[in-house]
């Protein structure tokens, strides 16, 4: 009998200075992708996947979660057999100023026109 060590569970995720601003803005294009950001950027904290309520499956939720995650927009692990979410604010902000307050109000900006 195999044991699964814990390093096992956790996704890859890319470093910080690997990931570009093209990597970055082609992720945040599509809606859900934006609403996952925007959830986890108001929530202030990690969410398991099944906490962000969205208009597709849940194979396509996997899909758009793994395009976060690979962009370098989220660190995914394990707590339990629960996924945690958990936004790179930090980073995101370091590495692009501004940026992820802008993709956040780009909603309030033009639902009100």
């Amino acid at each position: 009998m195999t044991t699964t060590r814990r390093a096992d569970r956790v996704p890859p995720h890319p470093d910080i200075r690997e990931i570009s601003l093209q990597q970055v803005l082609e992720a945040l294009v599509d809606p859900v992708r934006r609403q996952i950001v925007s959830e986890l950027y108001a929530a202030g904290q990690a969410l398991s996947c099944g906490t962000i309520e969205l208009p597709v499956s849940k194979s396509t939720a996997t899909h758009h979660f793994n395009v976060l995650r690979e962009a370098g927009l989220i660190r995914q692990y394990y707590v339990g057999t629960s996924r945690m979410n958990d936004l790179r604010r930090d980073d995101l902000d370091e590495a692009f100023p501004g940026l992820l307050r802008a993709v956040i109000a780009e909603p309030r900006r033009t639902s009100g026109q």
